[in-house]
């Protein structure tokens, strides 16, 4: 969808079209899970936090002026909804069945094994990252978001996500290095 689609999309939601609202989330939805994953590290509450984000735009949409961004003001929702789901301090669990499933793809189960491996140090690594330096990477190289985007959704200068992304990087980059895992520049981009 371009940002001509978007934007008449948008005020067909405004009126009141579940359908194009429809259509917009589902073209959000992927992106948004994978940004709320990434922060809470547990699929129940990323689900829950994306179904929030999108309940919440559907009720205040009508205040979004769309030269704003969709995106980006969706992503300062699921963010909010993220912490606030923080704030509420639930104890994350895991069905059992889950605990022993494995895909055996075509590069079978040993090189599934390594990539959760290596994505599970990726993950550890961005904890370590400062809370705003890491939020600014999970947005930028997992939720796609441009540098804009990403300023408007966390209400600060651009110049200053970009001065985050590139400390986190650097951090990164010592902490990978530190395990011998990756080069975290050549990774994430």
């Amino acid at each position: 969808m371009d940002k001509w689609e978007e934007a008449a999309a948008i005020r067909r939601c405004q009126a009141g079209d579940k359908e194009a609202f429809r259509v917009i989330a589902e073209q959000y939805e992927s992106m948004l899970f994978g940004t709320a994953y990434l922060m809470t590290r547990d699929r129940d509450l990323a689900a829950d936090a994306v179904q929030e984000a999108l309940v919440k735009m559907w009720k205040h949409l009508p205040s979004l002026r769309t030269e704003n961004g969709l995106k980006a003001w969706l992503v300062r929702i699921l963010v909010n909804e993220v912490k606030q789901q923080g704030r509420k301090k639930q104890v994350p669990t895991v069905p059992i069945e889950r605990a022993f499933e494995l895909t055996d793809g075509a590069d079978g189960v040993e090189m599934e094994m390594e990539r959760d491996e290596i994505r599970e140090t990726v993950r550890k690594a961005l904890r370590m990252l400062p809370h705003q330096q890491g939020e600014a990477v999970v947005l930028r190289y997992f939720g796609g978001l441009t540098i804009a985007e990403i300023a408007l959704a966390m209400g600060c200068r651009e110049g200053t996500i970009k001065s985050r992304l590139n400390r986190a990087l650097g951090r990164l980059e010592d902490i990978l290095r530190g395990n011998k895992v990756i080069d975290v520049r050549e990774e994430v981009d």
